[in-house]
């Protein structure tokens, strides 16, 4: 059996002490030596060595000496070596101890009385101790506090141990003497410590009888007053609204832990609103007067768990919690963000707004590193409320369209995709949008922003002037045709024999990119995270930014361009009535297309055009050279459809998820519930009352209930032995984020008392145990509960085994049931989850681990399998519902899920049927740590195959 421990120290095995050279240390007179040898001692024993012959030398060499710290070692010694024998008794050598500890507890010098007294709170031999107890006591009426405090510990660790009551029968009513004439606060805290500890009646006595005076006291006896609060409270309810009072006067004290503490004491015990805004406020003011990064992170947690049980308080605070935006930090900025999102109501969207746009403009000044991302998170903040609140658009979009030519594209994407479902949802602002957007066109610098931005020209370029304008601006930023000249083809050809130009950036990415529904694509394209002006090829100027993009061998964009330029000429057929314009514009468009074919097929380029380019390219001449109705319809009037479906879709889904959350659980049936204007009043304040109906509200919509089904607890419920073992066992096991509790059952099926039962645990994976187990003894045919804690480091999965071992009395060996394993399911940690795709792709670009499982299964439906996968994961299906609808023989989905250790799981899922309507693909799983792509790759594996 393992002993307990009460002390640490690190020990370096390089060099070990021999204990002759100890000893002669320890004989000699020079003090140095004999404190390093001391410390060596103690180094020796704490790491299992038992040096039974140093313990003579140091009650002859070492116990007379004045030296302090040789005195401290001392101690440190007395308190690590064995004091009892193998069957409990004392030592018989103590005997020589217990004189030296007398005398120090009565030494001239406060240091060593102190130190002494210190020692004693760590020692567990009755035998010792009893003998020193008038000292002890003699010691609490000390004239230095030093050596009263420490008094007061001593008492309180003697009368916590078994025999204490007997060894110190009235030290309560000492204590309770001591506190009141005490004026040192550490001494006042350990003598009120000591009465909560061993006689909480007096403690409670104490602070009610002083209530007045709780604000005044030193912050160490606050924060065990709080403690106090929480232990009554918790065991008796009813007594609640009085304690209440004191925490609220606590809430001006001076420490800002008092009020912290304070606050989260009066969340965890009440739910009047007055007490919450008391607790909100505090967290608010916490959030501005502390620097500390992790304790704003700390305070904005709480701050939103506040907002999920009382939103309608949350609300009122919006702007105070807004104030956290000035910290620099970007977690700080991105919690700040998610809690005001979710608080925003009619009334304070106009203030909100106005912050935020305030904060855009403020990222532009400012040269931080961080600005970029900042400015990102408050587009994605400002377009959540504009889609919530569409009467705010028209007051930050054209602020945000500044924007379109960020330099931090992930920003400027944010922008465009802002801007198209705003110009959508707000038919008013289109006129506006559209004129802002052709003026700041050339601006942009990146091919996705102005991929996007040429859509909402396409789309939403209405009138005849509109159009005109449109067409223009994309002329511009084309420049002038053609896009090379033949003297630079024939330089070019002679160029790329020996090497590609040295000035033109091409940005080869070889990476594959991700699809939108999961599956690769090798990109060739610029890399575009940060821009350095593009070159042009030799000779010929920029002079647009769509210019000098082609010219980068981005035709992916010149396909838009030219889908673009076609929806521009077929609204101009609509709203042109001159025939000759409109084929002048015609004609134009088309020598632009053509224009961009020879450039892809030109030497000059490094890349040729891609054969899905090209192709969309074509089709937009055969377009204007042959219109008809049919394909006008599909060209002006699909594309918008589906986008707006899109949308549609979209908000449907968030619509459903607030339904899900609002779904709460609610009262059993015969629960009672409280009529509060029957109740009495008498002596009753306005804060007791109003936390005694929102308990009665809480008990009536079922927030007391525990939704721990017990049907549910049957299911986990492992047999560890056999029916017919002389020992059956059985564990239910309970997993809470860190902690794994084993609550086993065992039975003696036996009709003999079996003696010493012991069960026996090990680990294997990131498990460990946190405590030795017991001995018991065990009646006839009688059961015990047997408790074992496991803490859990990572999501690896991780299996428990062990044994029973117990005696009985008429047979002298130890008997074994060895029992049946316990895995660990990773299933346990991880939970649905939600991100949107560019975080997916991100994530899925960035993370090593990947784990790449065959379909094999008997199920023939695509849907049928994703959805027994996602159910026997535990997973979010990111994939939305309508891009899964309609048959057609494959099918690819992203999964997601996160563990509670903060880990990101995410899974591909890629199948096809094939032609005898078998299932055949792959399940890839990737995520930053081994540990979740294997656990998940082996319970896919184990899972998979479905059928019964």
């Amino acid at each position: 059996m393992e002993k307990s421990c009460t002390l640490l120290i690190h020990f370096d095995k390089g060099t070990p002490a021999i204990a002759n050279e100890i000893k002669e240390a320890l004989e000699g007179n020079d003090v140095s030596a004999k404190i390093d040898a001391m410390k060596k001692a103690i180094m020796l024993l704490l790491n299992g060595e038992t040096l039974p012959q140093l313990f003579i030398t140091i009650v002859r060499y070492v116990l007379p000496s004045e030296d302090h710290t040789v005195q401290k070692l001392l101690l440190l010694y007395l308190e690590i070596i064995e004091k009892t024998d193998a069957k409990g008794k004392v030592l018989p050598e103590m005997i020589l101890i217990c004189q030296n500890l007398r005398n120090n507890l009565q030494h001239p010098n406060e240091y060593i009385r102190g130190v002494t007294l210190r020692f004693l709170c760590r020692l567990n031999e009755t035998e010792i101790i009893e003998p020193l107890i008038p000292s002890i006591l003699q010691n609490l009426e000390h004239r230095h506090p030093f050596i009263r405090r420490n008094a007061i510990l001593a008492v309180m660790s003697i009368y916590k141990l078994p025999q204490g009551e007997q060894l110190l029968v009235d030290a309560p009513e000492m204590i309770e003497k001591v506190l009141t004439t005490e004026q040192d606060q550490s001494g006042k805290r350990n003598a009120f410590l000591m009465l909560f500890t061993c006689a909480q009646d007096r403690a409670i006595n104490y602070l009610l009888t002083h209530v007045d005076r709780v604000s005044e006291w030193g912050e160490l006896l606050q924060m065990v007053v709080l403690e106090l609060i929480r232990k009554v409270c918790r065991t008796n309810r009813g007594e609640k609204g009085k304690y209440i009072k004191i925490i609220i006067s606590l809430l001006n004290a001076p420490s800002t832990a008092v009020i912290y503490e304070c606050a989260s004491t009066l969340v965890s015990l009440s739910s009047a609103p007055t007490a919450i805004r008391a607790a909100a406020n505090t967290y608010c003011q916490l959030l501005l007067s502390q620097s500390d990064n992790n304790v704003k992170l700390i305070v904005l947690d709480q701050l939103n768990e506040l907002k999920s049980s009382h939103r309608d308080i949350m609300v009122d605070l919006i702007m105070d919690v807004l104030r956290a935006l000035s910290s620099p930090n970007l977690d700080i900025r991105r919690k700040t963000l998610d809690i005001v999102l979710e608080l925003i109501t009619p009334r304070n969207i106009n203030e909100v707004v106005l912050l935020l746009k305030k904060e855009v403009v403020k990222t532009q000044s400012g040269e931080l590193e961080k600005n970029g991302e900042y400015r990102q998170m408050l587009i994605q903040a400002i377009h959540s409320c504009a889609i919530k609140f569409p009467e705010v658009a028209s007051t930050v979009v054209h602020l945000l369209m500044d924007f379109l030519g960020d330099s931090n594209v992930a920003s400027a994407i944010d922008v465009v995709v802002f801007v198209r479902e705003i110009i959508e949802t707000n038919p008013k602002l289109r006129v506006s949008i559209i004129t802002r957007l052709l003026d700041t066109f050339y601006q942009i610098r990146a091919a996705r922003v102005c991929s996007g931005a040429l859509w909402i020209i396409g789309e939403y370029c209405l009138s005849l002037s509109e159009v005109e304008s449109g067409i223009e601006t994309i002329k511009q930023c084309l420049g002038e045709l053609p896009f090379y000249s033949v003297s630079e083809e024939e330089e070019a050809t002679d160029a790329s024999k020996k090497t590609l130009p040295a000035n033109s950036i091409t940005v080869s990415s070889r990476r594959p990119a991700i699809l939108a529904d999961g599956t690769y694509a090798t990109q060739s394209a610029a890399s575009e995270t940060a821009f350095s002006p593009p070159t042009v090829i030799q000779g010929s100027l920029a002079s647009g930014n769509l210019r000098s993009l082609l010219l980068t061998g981005d035709f992916f964009l010149g396909a838009v361009v030219a889908c673009t330029l076609s929806k521009l000429i077929l609204r101009l057929e609509e709203v042109q009535p001159s025939k000759t314009e409109v084929n002048k514009a015609t004609t134009q468009a088309l020598l632009i297309m053509v224009s961009m074919l020879q450039l892809g097929q030109s030497p000059v380029l490094p890349h040729p055009i891609d054969n899905d380019s090209y192709d969309r390219i074509v089709l937009c001449i055969r377009l204007l050279c042959n219109t008809g109705d049919e394909i006008r319809k599909v060209w002006l009037q699909s594309c918008r459809q589906s986008f707006v479906k899109m949308l549609s879709e979209k908000l449907l889904q968030e619509t459903q998820e607030l339904k899900e959350k609002a779904q709460i659980s609610h009262a059993q049936p015969d629960d009672l519930i409280d009529f509060y204007h029957l109740k009495s009043r008498k002596g009753m304040s306005q804060l007791e009352l109003e936390d005694e109906v929102q308990d009665d509200l809480k008990r009536a919509t079922g927030e007391f209930v525990k939704d721990a089904d017990d049907a549910n607890k049957l299911n986990r419920i492992l047999q560890l032995t056999g029916f017919s073992d002389p020992v059956y066992a059985e564990a239910y096991v309970t997993v809470h984020h860190y902690d794994i509790v084993l609550d086993i059952t065992v039975i003696n099926r036996t009709k003999e008392t079996l003696q010493n039962l012991c069960v026996e645990l090990a680990t294997m994976g990131d498990l460990k145990l946190v405590e030795r187990p017991q001995n018991y003894t065990l009646a006839p045919e009688s059961s015990k509960q047997i408790k074992a804690n496991i803490k859990v480091s990572s999501t690896e999965t991780g299996v428990i085994f062990g044994n029973i071992v117990y005696e009985t009395s008429n047979v002298l060996e130890r008997t074994v049931v060895v029992l049946n394993d316990i895995h660990i399911d990773i299933m346990d940690y991880i939970s649905p989850a939600v991100c949107t795709d560019a975080a997916f792709r991100t994530m899925w670009a960035e993370f090593e681990w990947e784990n790449k499982v065959a379909v094999n299964t008997v199920i023939q439906d695509e849907k049928e399998f994703l959805g027994h996968i996602i159910k026997s994961t535990n997973m979010k299906c990111l994939t939305a519902p309508s891009a899964l609808d309609g048959e057609c023989g494959f099918l690819a989905a992203n999964l997601y899920a996160k563990s509670v250790f903060g880990e990101d799981a995410l899974v591909n899922v890629s199948i096809e049927k094939q032609a005898d309507g078998k299932l055949s693909g792959y399940i890839r799983i990737r995520s930053k740590t081994q540990g979740i792509a294997l656990s998940l790759g082996d319970k896919i594996t184990l899972k998979q195959k479905g059928g019964s």
